[in-house]
């Protein structure tokens, strides 16, 4: 029975492998990082995107301060979330920092060292001369294996799928906040073109006005001639009735055909800025 029990402590040759200590704590954190930013992009994206749309809807000076503080966080979570994915990037592309992290292996590598150091302490030396030739030729081997073993590939296959897996995951999330970003550089050239547009009307509108205003100055300049102390037979009093009659024609003449004239003078200046292209 003790035997059967000491056997189901014993890994078998075709059990899981353990995951090193250091491996389950890079994968914690790991874990943790991309869950927090996820969470992160998930509340920024609720948030953006109905913010986004009432903007569109309704340019106000809430509305576009709402929106900068969500670019504001939008462009600062991305730096963080780009800046893990190529740390992670980074390290799957060098062999030798993924072996640098295998703390266990190379922790067993220093014992081992360390036994052997302590072996040869224990040794007597021999003066004759040649256990010295030995003792350096067996130095000259271990140099030249541990400098061939400098050349050998690092076993990194699995640290290397620990990072692709999670390199995938912050990828997805830099997709979502780079789609995001897009949707607001979007948002920002479609308020610019609304912002344009209703310049433009008001500069039309200015011009519009400014036509006018010419064209009334003028008729009062026409008023302000008729208006002065100038002997002319609109001027005069009527001797009789029908010479009252007449002026009275006369001056209602005069005026309609200052007001036609003022309208039609207003009328062709506002065709002459379409046909231009000036106005719309």
């Amino acid at each position: 029975m003790e035997l059967g029990g000491d056997q189901g402590n014993v890994p078998m040759p075709g059990s899981a492998k353990i995951q090193p200590f250091e491996f389950k704590v890079l994968e914690v954190c790991l874990e943790h990082t991309c869950k927090c930013m996820e969470s992160e992009t998930l509340a920024l994206e609720k948030e953006a995107y109905p913010a986004l749309d009432k903007l569109t809807s309704k340019v106000s000076t809430l509305n576009l301060e709402h929106v900068r503080q969500i670019k504001s966080r939008l462009v600062e979570l991305t730096g963080r979330v780009q800046k893990v994915r190529d740390d992670i990037e980074q390290l799957v592309d060098d062999d030798t920092d993924m072996s640098e992290m295998y703390l266990t292996r190379k922790l067993a590598f220093q014992r081992v060292d360390e036994s052997s150091v302590k072996l040869d302490s224990n040794k007597h030396a021999s003066p004759d001369h040649e256990d010295e030739k030995e003792e350096e030729d067996s130095g000259d081997d271990i140099e030249s294996s541990h400098a061939s073993s400098a050349f050998v590939k690092p076993d990194v296959e699995e640290l290397e799928m620990l990072l692709e897996a999670y390199f995938v995951q912050f990828d997805g999330t830099l997709n979502k906040l780079c789609h995001l970003r897009d949707y607001v550089d979007d948002t920002e050239d479609y308020i610019n073109m609304m912002l344009d547009e209703k310049q433009n009307q008001l500069l039309q509108m200015g011009v519009m006005l400014t036509t006018a205003t010419v064209v009334i100055t003028a008729g009062i300049v026409v008023v302000s001639l008729f208006g002065m102390n100038i002997h002319i037979e609109l001027t005069l009093d009527p001797e009789t009735p029908e010479m009252a009659r007449i002026k009275n024609r006369k001056f209602w003449e005069t005026t309609w055909a200052t007001v036609a004239g003022c309208a039609a003078i207003y009328i062709l200046a506002i065709y002459a800025g379409k046909k231009s292209k000036y106005l719309q």
